[in-house]
Parts: C-alpha cells; structure tokens; sequence
C-alpha cells in the first residue's frame, strides 16, 4: 500500500508477529538525522496485518517533518 509517498508492506515474523517495513515510494533511501535507510522495520509484534499498517502510517504521521532526500 503506498500512503504519504512511502509504500508499506505487513511481514509475518513468527506466527502470528505482524510488523511493517516502510519505504519511500520512489525507492530514494528515508534519510533520518543524515543517516540513509533503505527501508524501516516498524512498531512492535502485532496480532494481525492491519494493525502493523496502521502504526505504520502513524509513524508516517509523526516522523515525516524529520525524513528528507540524501
């Protein structure tokens, strides 16, 4: 799904462990304080794919003002 320019994956790790990964939709690297990240893993173990989405999109929210171009 893509939302706010960044393209989110839900990912299964451990049954029933839903996380999200988060990536900038034109595939340029999240820069974060001068780091580069290809992708972010966020959020925490959640019971279903829906769930991980939606802190994933909160993270979006929050931290956008902070992700900038390399």
């Amino acid at each position: 799904m893509i939302y706010g320019g960044f393209e989110i994956q839900s990912f299964e790790a451990g049954r029933g462990l839903w996380h999200a990964r988060i990536q900038r939709a034109d595939q340029e690297p999240v820069v974060i304080d001068g780091m580069a990240f290809p992708t972010l893993e966020v959020g925490f173990a959640w019971s279903n794919p829906e769930a991980a989405i939606a802190d994933a999109k909160a993270h979006i929210d929050r931290f956008k003002p902070r992700f900038a171009n390399p």
